[in-house]
C-alpha cells in the first residue's frame, strides 16, 4: 500500500501550527539531555510557561535521556488551544539518531492527523548536506507503512502530515524529498514481498515490473515459458516444471547520459517456495510468500534510479519462479544445463534460487559486459543462523565493493557483515556426474551460506561481484523502529544510497 504519510517543510514557528502534536527535541548532551526550542517560537522561558513543569523538570520527571527515539508525552497549551507535546530524544542528531527519532515520532503521532516539529533547526546547525533530516524523513514514513487486505484496517492510521516547522524551504524540501524517495521504493519492495503468493505469481510480478517500467522511464523485456526455453534458460524452466505458473525473466534497463558505470542488479523472485520435491515443513513454508525479496529490491532500486538522479547506468535482472511440487517438478538426482553450458546436479530442490541465479549471471556476462555485478536473495537459513535478523551476510569477490557497500549499509541503517568466500569449501560443490552440485552433501554443520555464494561465483565470470544474502532482515516479526511486521525491503535503500551517493557506485576502482 502506498505510504499515506505527507512530511513538508513549513514557514513560522510551533505556535503558528495547527498540529494537534508537536514534538520538541531532545539532544543526549554531555552532562544532561537538553531540550531544543529553536523554532517553536518562545524563548525558554515562555516555553516553560506553558507546560506542565519547566522543560528540565519534565526531562528529569520522566528520567529522559535524549536516546534516539525515546518519547515523553503529555497535554499543554502552547497558545492555540490543548495539544500533545512530545519529548523526542534525538541522541546526538546524526543521521541514524534522526531516522530513529523519526520512526519513533511516526509511530507515537498514529490517530493523528497533523504533526509538527522542529528537528529541522538540528538538521541545518549539523550542516551535513540535508542528510539528517533525510533520514529523519525515512524513519518517518518508513514507520508510518502498514500493508493490509482486511476490509477494515486494524489500528489507528498513519499520521497524515508531518509539518517540518521553521525549515529552509528550498534545502529542506531537497532532503525530504530524497528521504521520501528512499522510503517510498522500500514501500514498493514491502507491498510485492507482503502480497500473497494466491495473487502473486511470475506473471503477476512481471506485470508489476512493466508498471513500475512505464512509470519510471525504463526500457523493459520480459521472457515468457517460450521465449526462456529458445533462449536457453533451462534452470530458470527447471525451477518452475512443477508449477503451473511458469516462470519469467524480466530486464530492466535505466541509461543515463554519459553514465559513470553500468551495474548490473540481481534479484531472485521465487514467487512461493515449497521447497520442491525437496518439501519444506510446514512451519518454514509459512514466510515463504517472501522469498521473492530480492527481486523485490532489486525492482524498487529500479523504480527511483531516475528520481534520484543516479549517474550510473543500471541493469536490473528479475528471474522468476514458483519452486512447487507435482509430477512435473524437477528431482534430487536431476542434471540440468544452465545459461553458460555448464551442468548442474540438483542435489536438493529447495536450494532453487541459485539455480535461477544462475541463468540470470550466465545472461549478464555473456550479454551486458558490465563494471560489476551484485545480487540480492533470501538465498539460505544458515545466514540467518549467522547474522540474526537484524544484519545481511555480504559475500564478494571485490575488497573495494564489498566495503562500498558496506559503507552505503551503514549510512542507511541496513548494515551488513562480510562474511569469508572460504575456498576450502568449494570442494563441497563438486558433482560426479556433472560440472557442480547445487549443494554440498555434507549434512548438518556445511557452512550453507559460504556454499551457496561459492555456487553462484561459479557464474560470475570473474566479474567485480557482491552478493547480499538478506533471509535474516528481510523479514520481520514485529512493528519496531522503521520496520512493519512482513517484508522489510532490506537493502533497497543501501543499494540506492551505493547508486546515487557523492561518488555513485564508489567501490568499481579504475574499471571505467
Amino acid at each position: 500500500m502506498p505510504i499515506a504519510t505527507e512530511i513538508r517543510p513549513v514557514p513560522g514557528t510551533l505556535i503558528d501550527s495547527a498540529a494537534d502534536l508537536v514534538a520538541i527535541p531532545v539532544l543526549r548532551g554531555g552532562q544532561a539531555p537538553t531540550a531544543v526550542t529553536e523554532g517553536a517560537g518562545l524563548d525558554p522561558a515562555d516555553l516553560d510557561a506553558r507546560l506542565p513543569a519547566s522543560v528540565a523538570a519534565l526531562i528529569a520527571h520522566y528520567e529522559l535521556t535524549g536516546k534516539p527515539g525515546e518519547i515523553a508525552q503529555f497535554p499543554a497549551d502552547l497558545g492555540s488551544g490543548l495539544v500533545r507535546v512530545v519529548l523526542l530524544g534525538v541522541g546526538e542528531a546524526a543521521p541514524a539518531d534522526l531516522r530513529a527519532a523519526g520512526a519513533a515520532l511516526a509511530r507515537a503521532a498514529k490517530g493523528h492527523a497533523t504533526a509538527a516539529t522542529t528537528v529541522a533547526a538540528l538538521d541545518a546547525a549539523r550542516q551535513d548536506g540535508g542528510a539528517g533530516l533525510a533520514a529523519f524523513t525515512e524513519g518517518a514514513l518508513l514507520a508510518s507503512y502498514r500493508f493490509t487486505l482486511a476490509s477494515a484496517a486494524k489500528g489507528a492510521p498513519p499520521l497524515e502530515a508531518l509539518e517540518l516547522v521553521g525549515a529552509a524551504s528550498g534545502p529542506a524540501a531537497a532532503a525530504v524529498g530524497r528521504g521520501s524517495a528512499l522510503a517510498r521504493a522500500t514501500g514498493l519492495a514491502r507491498d510485492l514481498i507482503n502480497t500473497p503468493s494466491a495473487e502473486k505469481d511470475p506473471a503477476w510480478l512481471a506485470a508489476r515490473a512493466q508498471e513500475t517500467a512505464s512509470s519510471a522511464g525504463l526500457a523493459f523485456e520480459v521472457w515468457d515459458e517460450d521465449a526462456l526455453r529458445r533462449a536457453g534458460f533451462r534452470a530458470i524452466l527447471a525451477v518452475g516444471a512443477g508449477s503451473d505458473r511458469p516462470p519469467r525473466l524480466v530486464r530492466l534497463d535505466y541509461r543515463p547520459e554519459n553514465p559513470a558505470a553500468h551495474i548490473v542488479l540481481v534479484g531472485k523472485g521465487i514467487t512461493f517456495d515449497t521447497g520442491g520435491l525437496s518439501l519444506k515443513p510446514n512451519d518454514n513454508m509459512k514466510l515463504m510468500k517472501t522469498d521473492m525479496s530480492g527481486a523485490a529490491a532489486v525492482l524498487a532500486v529500479m523504480s527511483a534510479l531516475g528520481g534520484l538522479g543516479s549517474q550510473v547506468a543500471v541493469t536490473g535482472l528479475l528471474p522468476i519462479a514458483e519452486n512447487a511440487f507435482s509430477g512435473s517438478a524437477q528431482r534430487p538426482g536431476d542434471v540440468i544445463t544452465a545459461y553458460d553450458g555448464r551442468t548442474i546436479e540438483v542435489l536438493n530442490t529447495d536450494a532453487e534460487g541459485r539455480l535461477v541465479m544462475a541463468d540470470a549471471f550466465g545472461y549478464a556476462v555473456a550479454e551486458l559486459a558490465p563494471d560489476a555485478l551484485v545480487d540480492v536473495a533470501t538465498l539460505t537459513g544458515a545466514a540467518k543462523v549467522a547474522l540474526g535478523t537484524g544484519t545481511g551476510a555480504l559475500f564478494s569477490s571485490d575488497d573495494a565493493l564489498a566495503a562500498a557497500l558496506g559503507a552505503a549499509g551503514e549510512e542507511s541503517g541496513e548494515p551488513v557483515w562480510r562474511l569469508p568466500l572460504t575456498e576450502e569449501y568449494r570442494v563441497l560443490l563438486d558433482s560426479r556426474v556433472a560440472d557442480l552440485a547445487n549443494i554440498g552433501d555434507g549434512g548438518y554443520g556445511r557452512p550453507g551460506a559460504a556454499e551457496a555464494a561459492l555456487f553462484l561465483r561459479e557464474f560470475t565470470g570473474g566479474l567485480p561481484w557482491a552478493h547480499l544474502d538478506v533471509a535474516g532482515p528481510g523479514r520481520s516479526s514485529a512493528d519496531e523502529g522503521v520496520l512493519t511486521k512482513g517484508g522489510t525491503g532490506f537493502s533497497t535503500r543501501l543499494l540506492l544510497r551505493w547508486l546515487t551517493g557523492e561518488k555513485p557506485a564508489a567501490g568499481l576502482g579504475a574499471r571505467r
